[in-house]
């Protein structure tokens, strides 16, 4: 079974990508998350993506990557009505995410101090650009901000092209993952201590952790990275060559990689040219290694040498287009792709995709598709003892 965290509980009242994308992960795992939303308009990742019809309908393709398997409630916070509900859901959660400014939920009284008296063993965590404290604690942060406050933007691209940005919100994910493991990691020691937790998640802390080998060169070798755009800072022959029909990445890290590249080119002269002879000449002598690298790959196409290569044990693979990546047959074998049920007569169905790995052979999955805006109020709002006349009153006050 997937399901690891069958039975755990989830408040999710985060927007956008980094917050859902930690929900979304722990709704994949089997846990009970419920999207607490705002009365009208919800995440405002609903309206976002590229389609206009299904933003018109807050169903955006980027609310449907990652909110599958969540049941949506809506609640006003700022009523004492819709408060008083927030606490009554906390007081049988396990798990409450928010990624509002730092100081909003205490302003709202609604902070984790105020929750762990509902619920001592609550696991309560902050997902911000900056965290909760310190000088930009209160700045606001989208992904680009962060890609560029963190170095991220400043070595990718080539010389010309930097600082650049990464084509996806790398920093949001890296946040949300970031602080889905927290979350996990806080749950196993409640398991054993029933102690909470207060978990502050920085994006700008998260993206910087991961960029461990450039930061180390900083600190430790006193090294400032540059960008080489898809060279590989490490080694040589390792990167992005021309072939002759589309694009291939070589990495040719070891020796014997390097000598097995040559001999598969029919260039078996590179190995013992004193430029290219030894690792550190071959970094220094970066360019006429490739252009001869190239000169020779120019005979085939990418298809073509990447499963020569790979054979010989020389690691290469094309560079392909999302959709290219999305039909390879690895990824159609590993079931990334999972088809969920969608409220269209157009579109029956859409395709999201799971976690990035499996539990026991099997990949983790959700059972129903991402939720329409307050989808399930009435159904969460019974679990809590509320009945339909006070469910009704609640709508009459605008509190859900």
């Amino acid at each position: 079974m997937s399901a690891l965290l069958e039975g755990i509980r989830v408040l999710d009242l985060t927007n956008v990508l980094a917050g859902p994308f930690t929900g979304y992960q722990m709704a994949l795992l089997g846990a009970d998350v419920v999207k607490v939303e705002t009365p009208g308009s919800g995440d405002l990742a609903r309206q976002l993506g590229a389609d206009a019809a299904l933003n018109r309908r807050k169903m955006g393709a980027s609310f449907l990557a990652q909110n599958g398997g969540k049941r949506s409630l809506t609640l006003n916070l700022k009523s004492e009505e819709g408060k008083e509900v927030f606490r009554r859901l906390v007081a049988g959660a396990d798990v409450v995410l928010e990624n509002y400014r730092p100081g909003v939920m205490d302003r709202l009284g609604l902070g984790y101090e105020a929750l762990k008296s509902v619920n001592s063993k609550i696991i309560y965590c902050a997902i911000s650009g900056f965290g909760q404290t310190g000088p930009l604690a209160a700045a606001p942060a989208y992904d680009q901000i962060i890609q560029g406050r963190s170095g991220v933007m400043s070595i990718t691209g080539d010389a010309e092209s930097a600082p650049l940005r990464v084509g996806y919100p790398v920093c949001d994910t890296i946040g949300g993952m970031t602080a889905a493991f927290a979350v996990a990691s806080a749950l196993v020691r409640r398991e054993r201590s029933g102690q909470g937790a207060f978990i502050d998640v920085a994006m700008l802390d998260s993206a910087i952790v991961t960029m461990g080998w450039i930061v180390s060169n900083q600190l430790i070798a006193e090294r400032a990275p540059v960008p080489m755009g898809n060279d590989n800072f490490t080694a040589s022959p390792s990167g992005t060559f021309r072939t002759g029909d589309g694009l291939l990445n070589i990495a040719a890290n070891k020796q014997e990689q390097f000598e097995a590249l040559c001999r598969c080119i029919a260039r078996p002269e590179l190995v013992s040219d004193p430029r290219f002879a030894e690792r550190e000449a071959r970094k220094q002598h970066r360019a006429a290694l490739t252009a001869a690298l190239e000169d020779a790959l120019a005979t085939n196409s990418a298809v073509f040498w990447e499963g020569r290569l790979n054979a010989d044990g020389v690691p290469a693979g094309q560079v392909l287009t999302v959709a290219q990546a999305l039909e390879q047959e690895q990824v159609v074998h590993r079931e990334l792709l999972m088809p969920l049920p969608f409220p269209d007569d157009e579109r029956p169905e859409i395709k999201v995709t799971r976690s990035g790995f499996t539990v026991d052979g099997e990949p983790t999955s959700v059972d129903r598709p991402p939720p329409l805006l307050g989808e399930h109020a009435e159904m969460i709002l019974k679990e809590l003892g509320y009945d339909d006349g006070q469910i009704a009153q609640l709508r009459e006050k605008g509190a859900i």
